[in-house]
């Protein structure tokens, strides 16, 4: 199996996408030929597409949009991923992090890379899919629209500008499918087969700074009472470390319902009567893993801190950002007012970009069903599961044009899905064929 699927061309092509250094950065330093080059090598790597569908950019040529003609008016389709990626500037990566490096890994191959499930992975996927079938002499029923993002990890405006141009275009869509959960197994209380975690909202995402300033000085005579502007920003920022309040976002209910056939004795019991089981889900999910405590209530995580530009000095501010994720069912402003109680009126706390969770999609209807047939075809087994997306896509910007969908079909282990944002982001080149497959059972659908 290893010898074929390192010759397998599809295989090919992405290892030349990883090898791209498309990585996003907050301060825009960006390697802008990088981003060019990609768009230019999806061209030279998928002819057959750029040819035969009608190709457009937006946002200075950040974002991707093609539109694929149906064979009649309808309700349209958006498929959609994003070419950026985080830094890789961390050490310890077991093979270069733009090397694409291909190893043994049992019966399988393992293929290394930043954005190898983040997300280059999906936009390779589907443009293999979208090819396959022009070569069959496929044509889809109503139209397909195709959006690739450049700046996913830095708020996506390149996704936002190709959902304006598709409102002002009146597109309707009976499904816009993003990046979000994967196939995975053991994540689910109860449940122990493999599970295609499907996102149906995502939770609201903000970046909080906490400042606090005060008289500065020279570090040789601080304070007598030891409180400078960093002892004080420091207890802010353990207070944080409090956690916020458990709930049940609305997501869940499709989720206990999806998930109550499969699960047995009283976890089985807890997924027919959320209600009545209320406590019992909470602790389940609270004691669970840590993507399982994190559906359940908004987190607060401190990312960056800055004080003093020298060694030798008394800052006169000192600051954190804190990366806030707003449960579903919830509000960024009630969660900024709990940051303001728990640091107190000393330290202000200022939003700098941020907004509320997504509308939740249905986990019923047309979008739906090609969803869960699609992955019934390509994997057998696998049990479909709507729940609420921890992390924030580029899916939200879409909203109004129809359902929104969070889901990526790659098997993802738990180890695997430690590697998004992390050193040695990988997958197993199994997975990802096999998530091609996928996407054309879904095209076929749509």
């Amino acid at each position: 199996m290893s010898d074929a699927a390192a010759d397998d061309p599809a295989v090919g092509r992405l290892r030349a996408l990883l090898r791209i250094p498309t990585v996003s950065r907050i301060d825009g330093s960006e390697d802008r030929a990088a981003f060019a080059r990609f768009r230019s090598t999806l061209r030279e790597l998928f002819p057959r597409v750029f040819s035969g569908l009608e190709v457009e950019t937006v946002a200075d040529d950040l974002g991707v949009l093609l539109r694929w003609p149906g064979r009649s008016p309808g309700d349209a389709a958006v498929l959609m991923a994003h070419y950026d990626v985080v830094p890789a500037d961390e050490p310890g990566w077991s093979h270069p992090p733009f090397a694409a490096e291909l190893t043994p890994d049992g019966d399988d191959l393992r293929l290394w890379g930043r954005g190898a499930i983040d997300d280059k992975n999906a936009v390779a996927g589907v443009l293999e899919a979208v090819d396959a079938l022009l070569g069959e002499g496929f044509v889809p029923e109503h139209d397909v629209w195709l959006t690739f993002g450049g700046d996913e990890e830095v708020m996506g405006h390149a996704a936002a500008a190709a959902a304006a141009a598709l409102r002002e275009r009146g597109v309707r869509a009976r499904l816009v499918l993003d990046e979000g959960g994967a196939i995975v197994q053991g994540q689910f209380p109860g449940i122990t087969e493999p599970t295609a975690a499907i996102g149906l909202s995502e939770k609201g995402v903000a970046a909080v700074r906490l400042s606090v300033h005060q008289a500065g000085g020279h570090s040789a005579h601080p304070p007598s009472d030891g409180r400078t502007a960093v002892t004080r920003l420091a207890a802010a920022v353990t207070a944080l470390t409090r956690p916020s309040r458990t709930v049940l976002p609305p997501v869940l209910p499709a989720m206990f319902a999806a998930l109550a056939p499969h699960a047995r004795g009283i976890v089985g019991f807890a997924y027919r009567h959320p209600r009545l089981m209320r406590p019992l889900l909470l602790r389940a999910m609270r004691t669970g893993s840590d993507e399982t405590a994190a559906m359940i209530r908004t987190t607060r995580t401190v990312t960056q801190l800055r004080g003093a530009a020298a060694a030798n000095v008394l800052p006169e501010s000192a600051s954190a950002i804190v990366n806030l994720r707003v449960a579903i069912g919830e509000r960024l402003d009630d969660a900024v007012d709990d940051i303001r109680r728990l640091v107190g009126p000393d330290v202000e706390v200022e939003v700098l970009t941020g907004g509320d969770p997504a509308p939740i999609s249905p986990a019923s209807g047309p979008g739906w069903e090609a969803l869960v047939a699609a992955l019934a075809s390509s994997h057998p087994g696998v049990l479909p599961a709507p729940y609420g997306m921890l992390g924030a896509t580029d899916g939200r910007h879409f909203t109004g044009i129809g359902p929104v969908y969070r889901f990526f079909p790659f098997e993802l282990s738990n180890a695997e899905l430690g590697g998004l944002h992390a050193i040695d982001e990988s997958i197993r080149v199994s997975s990802y064929l096999r998530g091609l497959r996928f996407y054309e059972e879904l095209l076929r659908r749509l």
